[in-house]
């Protein structure tokens, strides 16, 4: 499969450049791909962790569909989504290998869901960055299963034949992708809870109060920092353990928040930090709590995965 890189979303105007709809008797193409193309984008975002990935799947679905012969395609939705999720299988295992090369730690990159917070499926979940992380253990086949099954409720035969295999296989690969995500997964805190946390969390790391922030933690917190090898601040290794982590915060107080300031964003259908200096993005911070407390840090610096976040105005 031949992927060109893509700097920004399929639109009316980047499919003009394509053969024109409307003089070629391609407009019902354009049509009924534009009415689905929210659960496709929704699916390859889930699959692949990165949503510029995922409109590079969704221009090749295009250039699929208007080469298909669609006077023998009885359901466009579901020849699209089985043309989706299958790209996604095979990008999916050439970009695992890619996660094994990337320099520091690498994070999902954050999609803005404040105008739709399910991104495209019947229910959010697979959404957030802690689970999408946890789902990078999964093989491509496990990841897609559970997808489709959790997040866009197909039922055991749709995704049986989307992935070209029997019910009963269909069945144990969710069953096995749900034991993991549960073994990966603590009791999740509220979304209410999740906010008070972060907002509890940004403010005692600006102040550098180790106090604050060890009785904010569980004891196995980690702290992630992508930055990409191109941003210098970020860490280049996890950061572990609730006395760790609130040293590490700690550390760097006096210098990091100089001139910062910050705005609160919905990625990934929770509540985040967005940071700006001069009005710029320099890194957004989300957090997964539990009962426990925080589980995970997540800083994310890279600024291509940082390009598409709104600055609220």
């Amino acid at each position: 499969m031949a992927i060109t890189m893509a700097e920004e979303p399929i639109s009316e105007t980047r499919l003009s450049g394509l053969p024109n709809p409307e003089s070629d008797g391609h407009e019902d193409a354009l049509l009924a791909f534009a009415k689905v193309r929210p659960r496709l984008f929704g699916i390859a975002y889930r699959m692949l962790g990165s949503a510029a990935e995922a409109e590079d799947i969704l221009q090749d679905v295009w250039l699929r569909w208007q080469a298909t012969d669609r006077s023998v395609v009885e359901n466009p939705a579901a020849f699209m989504a089985t043309t989706t999720t299958r790209m996604c299988i095979n990008y999916a295992q050439s970009a695992q290998s890619r996660r094994e090369t990337y320099i520091g730690p690498w994070l999902p990159e954050p999609v803005d869901t404040s105008s739709d917070p399910a991104l495209g499926a019947e229910r959010s979940e697979a959404l957030g960055l802690a689970i999408l992380l946890l789902l990078e253990k999964l093989s491509p086949t496990e990841r897609a299963a559970y997808i489709l099954r959790e997040a866009f409720d197909y039922s055991y035969r749709e995704i049986a034949d989307i992935l070209q295999i029997e019910e009963a296989n269909t069945r144990q690969l969710v069953s096995r992708a749900r034991k993991h995500v549960a073994d990966g997964r603590r009791t999740p805190a509220s979304s209410e809870e999740q906010r008070r946390l972060l907002e509890a969390f940004i403010d005692a790391a600006q102040k550098g109060d180790l106090a604050t922030l060890e009785g904010l933690f569980a004891e196995d917190v980690m702290s992630y920092s992508d930055g990409g090898g191109v941003v210098r601040t970020a860490a280049r290794a996890p950061v572990s353990g609730r006395e760790r982590v609130a040293k590490f915060i700690a550390s760097f107080a006096s210098h990091f928040w100089t001139g910062m300031t910050l705005a609160w964003v919905e990625v990934n259908g929770q509540a985040s930090v967005l940071m700006l200096r001069d009005g710029m993005p320099v890194a957004l911070a989300a957090v997964d709590a539990s009962t426990e407390g925080i589980n995970q840090i997540m800083w994310i610096m890279r600024p291509s995965k940082l390009a598409t976040i709104p600055v609220p105005g």
